[in-house]
């Protein structure tokens, strides 16, 4: 799917991202119940969760952050590009296209309604442990 592959990312196109008040416990709850496995965490603040062929991601929330309990994260192929069309059509950018230590360039918008979403186009292969994720022992 994008040109590079990333261990720091599934092999997905569309990340749901859920926010959890304790993401430890929610690793162990998902992996546990619903049979997730566990791909890296940063923390008790992020992490990453497989499931066949593909994953969520799980962020921290914070204290009173109710509104911002999900997002959705989509991989493309030309971040920029994309960025351009959706500027062009007056969309609510949340943040310009960055580059990230986890081997992703990335930026966000808020759609018509206020759901956040991230497009996220893979520029390097970096394994977890490089930018301070930790890969469970297998």
């Amino acid at each position: 799917m994008n040109q590079f592959t990333n261990r720091s990312m599934p092999d997905c196109t569309i990340i749901p991202v859920l926010a959890y008040k304790d993401v430890e416990a929610a690793i162990d709850w998902l992996c546990n119940t619903f049979g997730f496995t566990e791909r890296w965490r940063v923390g008790n603040h992020r992490a990453q969760l497989a499931f066949g062929g593909g994953g969520i991601a799980l962020s921290g929330q914070e204290a009173g952050g109710e509104k911002d309990r999900h997002a959705i994260m989509v991989r493309v192929l030309d971040l920029n590009g994309h960025y351009e069309h959706v500027k062009q059509q007056g969309a609510n950018i949340l943040a310009a296209p960055a580059d990230f230590p986890y081997g992703e360039r990335q930026y966000s918008v808020a759609d018509l309604e206020g759901h956040h979403w991230t497009f996220s186009q893979s520029i390097a292969d970096v394994a977890p442990e490089d930018w301070g994720g930790v890969s469970p022992a297998r």
